[in-house]
Formats: structure tokens, C-alpha cells, sequence
């Protein structure tokens, strides 16, 4: 199985919706809670080539992007083979 990493906040609709996507998928993930920002937020914005928002998601150190992004793998039915791998 892949691994998963998620750049979350507390109380995020986003951050939550894509949390349920990958429990549905049996997704094992690792949340990375930058509600407080510190070195963790700069990391990501790192990671993420300078985006902000949350959340920010990784699949075996590749940048999905966000919820929407992840969602529209889901629809394409390409999701299962990056968590697959």
C-alpha cells in the first residue's frame, strides 16, 4: 500500500471530506495537523510548491493537491491504483 500523507487544520470541511474519501478506500494515512502552523505548515507549503490551503495531500512523496484534486482521481477511477502501489 502507498503512502499517504495529509497536511490538515482543525474544523476544515475540506481537510474532513478528504479524510472520509480515503477511509472509504481503506487508505491507511499519516494527518499532519498545522492548525498552529509552525515548521510543519512551512513544510508543506514547501512540499507543495507554495500552496497555502488545506489540505494538502501525498501519495508516496508525489503532490495530489487538495480535496477536489483528490476527489476528481476518485471520478476517474484513477485513485486506486496511486493508493495500490
Amino acid at each position: 500500500m502507498a503512502k499517504v500523507e495529509i497536511y490538515t487544520k482543525a474544523w476544515c470541511p475540506y481537510c474532513i471530506r478528504a479524510k472520509r474519501l480515503l477511509n472509504a478506500k481503506g487508505a491507511a494515512f499519516e494527518e499532519i495537523d498545522i492548525t498552529m502552523g509552525g515548521p510543519r505548515r512551512a513544510e508543506m507549503i514547501d512540499r507543495a510548491s507554495g500552496r497555502t490551503t488545506v489540505p494538502q495531500i501525498f501519495i508516496d512523496g508525489g503532490h495530489i493537491g487538495g480535496s477536489d484534486d483528490l476527489a476528481a482521481l476518485e471520478a476517474q477511477g484513477r485513485l486506486d491504483a496511486l493508493l495500490n502501489s
